[in-house]
């Protein structure tokens, strides 16, 4: 055959094949489209909102220690480069974050060891709001998870058990971190006994905190974290925007970073109404 037949053959076979998957495109993207016209979304039988749970973070974000612990610097750039990338400098317990149990347990899973179905669970919501406007060294007691019970059921199985204490608004503010003049921080966190309650009468895997610390402000000794982090529990702190969810009927969905060896990290929480 001359070259001239097999390059037309060559091109000719070329050419059919594009239609060929032209035409497989086309027609699965028709499809694909008739069936997100015709189907359901996804858990919309029992949730019609969707509300972020995650502050964002930047270089002026509050921290326990009081020094910055995220910074970032642009590397390329779109005049220059014809796109952007950023390099970011992080400590793992910044922003809305998660606390692992490798935080306070030297044997303890780390944050990407958490299992993925304590990721995606109901969600508690105890409010102390109105308590802790008066009284910012506030805890969630015993009490007030009883209160909870008594009002909603149960604590489901997995469930995530948030404080709502009205402390996410002061994000931008001194009052965050509330120090004194010693230095000493006052805001809301769950005490002990209501972790070890937790522990002992629920099946609750994780809790979180609208505050920089599990623990409440003015703690010297973390006992929630020492007793409920080695557990195999996981916490959150810094969560924001709880007082737009009821206290019982949500779903939390928690984006844990899977950082080897990761005693926490940044998250993107929300939750599904």
């Amino acid at each position: 055959m001359c070259d001239i037949c097999v390059m037309n053959a060559v091109k000719k076979k070329m050419l059919s094949r594009r239609e060929l998957f032209k035409t497989g495109a086309a027609a699965g993207a028709a499809l694909a489209a008739g069936s997100m016209m015709s189907a359901t979304p996804a858990l919309s039988a029992s949730h019609g909102k969707v509300e972020d749970l995650t502050h964002e973070l930047n270089e002026n974000f509050p921290t326990y220690f009081g020094k910055p612990q995220f910074s970032r610097k642009q590397i390329f750039n779109h005049a220059d480069h014809s796109f952007s990338v950023w390099e970011y400098t992080l400590v793992e317990h910044t922003g809305t974050h998660i606390d692992a149990p490798l935080h306070f347990a030297a044997d303890g899973l780390s944050v990407a060891e958490i299992p993925v179905s304590n990721l995606v669970v109901p969600l508690c919501v105890i409010d102390i709001s109105e308590r802790a406007a008066g009284d910012p060294d506030t805890q969630v007691t015993p009490d007030d998870i009883k209160a909870w019970i008594a009002a909603n059921g149960d604590i489901p199985q997995s469930a995530c058990v948030a404080m709502n204490s009205g402390w996410s608004k002061h994000v931008a503010t001194d009052k965050f971190r509330n120090a004194d003049d010693e230095g000493k921080q006052h805001y809301p966190g769950f005490h002990g006994e209501a972790a070890k309650m937790l522990m002992e009468e629920t099946g609750a895997t994780s809790i979180a905190v609208d505050t920089l610390s599990l623990d409440h402000g003015i703690s010297a000794d973390f006992a929630t974290h020492f007793s409920w982090l080695p557990t195999g529990r996981f916490g959150i702190e810094a969560i924001a925007n709880l007082d737009s969810l009821p206290a019982a009927g949500a779903t939390i969905v928690i984006g844990a970073p899977k950082f080897k060896d990761g005693t926490g990290g940044p998250a993107r929480i929300f939750a599904m109404v």
